[in-house]
């Protein structure tokens, strides 16, 4: 990728973590789409095909970590993937496929909801609130984030190209 489209959907995909929920066109001329799951179903935008494509592969891509399975890993992610948590700790494709391969987190739960689709050109940007929960090396963990994840249309298909994770969120009632 190249170092100013890298740093477009850098800047996109956090433009979209700051604005999560539901957009809309607000004239004819707008080039962007959106589609929404949340709540409240009865406003949400209609989804094109590429959100739908988008939605149901990062569902897929999803429930690939549940289940650590590093093949569809393999397939759904960029070689040049990256993903950086609200930590600041920055992973490639390697060490997520690696994590899955040695299975250190085995996820009880690993589900996404509030899952937003932004598309523009051949770049989407899926939003949601992701639920974690399971046992890393052994010690339990249970939180709630929110998430980001930019896909690029390229001439095999659509891949995960870039990622980013808040810090877990609080627990309030």
């Amino acid at each position: 990728m190249k170092p100013n489209k890298l740093i477009y959907v850098i800047a996109l995909t956090l433009f979209t973590a700051l604005t999560v929920g539901a957009w809309r066109p607000v004239n004819a001329d707008a080039r962007e789409t959106a589609a929404a799951t949340s709540d409240d179903k009865a406003n949400a935008p209609v989804a094109s095909g590429t959100e739908k494509t988008v939605a149901a592969l990062d569902t897929e891509y999803q429930a690939a970590v549940q289940k650590n399975d590093a093949a569809t890993m393999d397939r759904l992610l960029a070689d040049d993937f990256t993903l950086v948590l609200g930590s600041g700790k920055v992973y490639r494709k390697a060490d997520l496929l690696e994590e899955a391969r040695s299975k250190q987190a085995i996820y009880e739960h690993q589900e996404d909801s509030e899952q937003t689709v932004r598309a523009w050109g051949d770049t989407a940007v899926v939003t949601a609130k992701l639920w974690l929960k399971g046992t890393r090396d052994g010690k339990p963990f249970d939180y709630t984030l929110w998430f980001s994840d930019t896909y690029a249309r390229t001439p095999t298909g659509w891949r995960y190209v870039f990622g980013q994770a808040s810090l877990p969120l609080s627990k309030t009632p």
